[in-house]
C-alpha cells in the first residue's frame, strides 16, 4: 500500500478563474494555452487515494457482478438491437434523401451528421466484435461483418482479436492503441495537430491506404475485397437511389476519413488517454459523466460509461448504465476520479485544465491567462 501523499496546490491564475464558467466549452480550442511547470502534469490516478471496497454483497472483488446479477445484466436484447441497426440505416439513408432535396445547404448538412452516424456504425461493430449485438451467434456475427463493420470499412475479425488484447491487458505489450493514448498530457499544440490531420483527412487516407494495398496482394485479400465491395454496393445504390455519382464519396467516404477521424481520437483519449498499466481498472480508465451532447455527437449507445464496460465486457451496452450505477453505488466509483465532461478531460490531457483529487502527485502546475 502506498502512503497517501498531499495533492501540490495547483496555482491558476485569478483571471482564468473568474472567468471559466463565462465561457463556452468549445472556447478552450482556440485558445492560447501556454503552461509553465516544475514538473509534467500527469492523469494517472493515485491507487492509494481510491477506494477500495470490493467485494460488496452484489459485486466480486474484480468488480463484476455476482451471478444472479451478472446473468441479468448481460441479457442480450437482441429483437431491439435489430431495431437500432436497421433505425441507424435509415437515419442515414434519411441524411441523404434530406442533401438531394434541400441542394448545397443539405449537402453540408448530411456532411456534417454523417459523422455521428460513422460513430454509430464504429460502436456497434464494436459490439459485435465483442459477441453482445445479438445472442445468435451467426446473426451477430454475418450482421456485425456486412452490414455494420464492411460498410465501416473494418476487418471486424482483425479487430476483434486485437481489441481482446486491449482488453486482457490494457497498456500491455500487446496493446493496439498506444499510439492513440500515448504522450499525454503534452502542449495544446500537439493535439491540434493531430486534430487538424484528422480534419483535412490525412489520418483517413493513411487508414484507407493499407486496406487497399492488401487488396492487391498479401494475406489479408480476399477480407479487403469483400470491404471494398460492400463499398462499391453502397455506391452503387446512392447512384441509383439519387441519380447523384457524387453522393457516396462526398457523404459516406469523406465523413468517414475526415470527421470520423476526430472524433474517433477525442473519444480514443476521453477513454484511456494518457493513462498506464495497472491491475486496477479504474487507473487505465477514465470515468467522464455523460451528457447528451457527447452522447450524440462522441459516444452513443452508451459507450461513455467505459469503465464499466472495461470492469466486465460481457455486459451489452444497454445495461452498461445499470452496471455503472452499481460501481457508483458500492463506492468503487467515486466523484473525486470523475471528470465532470469531456472538455475537462481533453483540456486535462493538454496541461492546461484542472485535474482530478484523486490523481498521482506531479508537482505545482501554473496555467497562465488566455
Amino acid at each position: 500500500m502506498v502512503t497517501p501523499t498531499a495533492s501540490p496546490p495547483e496555482v491558476v491564475a485569478p483571471s482564468d478563474r473568474r472567468g471559466r464558467f463565462l465561457r463556452p466549452p468549445w472556447a478552450w480550442l482556440g485558445q492560447n494555452h501556454t503552461e509553465q511547470a516544475a514538473k509534467p502534469a500527469t492523469v494517472l490516478l493515485d491507487e492509494a487515494r481510491l477506494t477500495q471496497v470490493l467485494p460488496t454483497e452484489r459485486l466480486l472483488v474484480s468488480g463484476k457482478a455476482r451471478r444472479d446479477l451478472r446473468t441479468d445484466l448481460r441479457r442480450i436484447a437482441s429483437y431491439r438491437n435489430a431495431v437500432s441497426v436497421a433505425g441507424l440505416w435509415a437515419a442515414a439513408a434519411g441524411l441523404i434523401a434530406l442533401a438531394v432535396w434541400l441542394g448545397p445547404l443539405g449537402y453540408v448538412l448530411a456532411f456534417v451528421l454523417m459523422v455521428p452516424i460513422h460513430v454509430r456504425v464504429a460502436i456497434l461493430m464494436h459490439e459485435a466484435a465483442h459477441k453482445l449485438l445479438f445472442a445468435n451467434r451467426t446473426a451477430n456475427d454475418w450482421v456485425g461483418r456486412w452490414l455494420i463493420a464492411y460498410p465501416g470499412l473494418v476487418p471486424i475479425g482483425l479487430y476483434r482479436s486485437s481489441h481482446f488484447a486491449h482488453h486482457k491487458e490494457e497498456f500491455g505489450p500487446n496493446e493496439p492503441d498506444l499510439a492513440f493514448y500515448g504522450g499525454y498530457p503534452g502542449a495544446w499544440s500537439d493535439l491540434r495537430r493531430r486534430l487538424i490531420r484528422d480534419a483535412v483527412g490525412i489520418s483517413g487516407v493513411k487508414k484507407l491506404r493499407p486496406l487497399l494495398r492488401s487488396a492487391i496482394k498479401g494475406p489479408g485479400r480476399r477480407i479487403s475485397l469483400s470491404i471494398l465491395g460492400v463499398q462499391a454496393v453502397l455506391w452503387a445504390a446512392m447512384w441509383a437511389a439519387t441519380g447523384r455519382w457524387f453522393v457516396y464519396p462526398l457523404l459516406w467516404l469523406a465523413p468517414w476519413m475526415t470527421g470520423w477521424s476526430v472524433v474517433n481520437r477525442l473519444r480514443s483519449l476521453g477513454e484511456h488517454g494518457g493513462l498506464g498499466p495497472s491491475r486496477d481498472r479504474r487507473i487505465t480508465t477514465h470515468n467522464v459523466r455523460q451528457s447528451l451532447l457527447a452522447r450524440f455527437w462522441i459516444v452513443p449507445y452508451n459507450t461513455g460509461w467505459h469503465l464499466a464496460h472495461h470492469v466486465d465486457m460481457g455486459i451489452p451496452w444497454r445495461n452498461l448504465p445499470r452496471f455503472h450505477a452499481e460501481l457508483e453505488a458500492a463506492g468503487y466509483i467515486t466523484p473525486e476520479m470523475t471528470y465532470p465532461n469531456y472538455r475537462s478531460l481533453w483540456r486535462a490531457l493538454c496541461s492546461t485544465g484542472d485535474l482530478l483529487p484523486a490523481r498521482r502527485s506531479a508537482g505545482p502546475r501554473v496555467v497562465e491567462p488566455a
